[in-house]
């Protein structure tokens, strides 16, 4: 998109779009106080020196909204949803499912963080908890068709409940609806 068919939209919008840019396979937001803002609500990651790093799935999830703007620090031009995917992608092959099921519960109000292991892709916080307490979901998501372990599935619910969370299973179909199940355990 041309820089002038980018700035025609912003106005149409009368959103405040962030700026952000690609370097080194993070997206950095540019301004000290979208940073804020951004952490604020949830996104990225806060450095010390008051830098914001997003994941890709966030930075996709902004960008589809009309809310940010990244450029690609190498080239200076600015990278479309599109581009920013195929890198993604080129990163985690599971970068689409990710993507789907983030963007469904943000939408759905929820503060989504990236998972800290265990097998798990995010910590999920309930609408209006966020920064309040720890996460009380982790959610696991699949593909349908998708194969899966019964023991590593298993394995993932034992260390999860060790934490005491609850385990959520993300299942996107093949249209792209994503239907979520509670696990609390299971039995061979």
């Amino acid at each position: 998109m041309q820089s002038s068919e980018v700035k025609r939209k912003e106005k149409e919008s009368g959103k405040k779009v962030i700026k952000a840019v690609l370097k080194n396979n993070k997206i950095l937001v540019e301004s000290a106080e979208d940073a804020k803002f951004l952490s604020s609500k949830g996104y990225g990651i806060l450095g010390d020196d008051e830098s914001l790093s997003l994941t890709f799935y966030e930075a996709m999830y902004l960008q589809s909204r009309g809310l940010l703007k990244i450029r690609c620090e190498k080239t200076n031009e600015i990278i479309g949803f599109q581009d920013l995917l195929e890198k993604y992608r080129s990163l985690d092959k599971n970068a689409w499912i990710k993507y789907l099921i983030y963007r469904d519960l943000r939408s759905r109000g929820y503060v989504v963080r990236e998972g800290f292991g265990l097998g798990v892709d995010f910590r999920l916080y309930g609408r209006g908890k966020y920064s309040k307490d720890s996460a009380d979901y982790l959610v696991y998501g699949v593909y349908e068709g998708m194969p899966l372990s019964v023991e590593d599935l298993a394995q993932i619910l034992k260390r999860v409940q060790n934490l005491k969370k609850i385990l959520i299973l993300a299942v996107i179909n093949r249209r792209g609806e994503i239907v979520y199940y509670s696990l609390s355990r299971m039995i061979f």
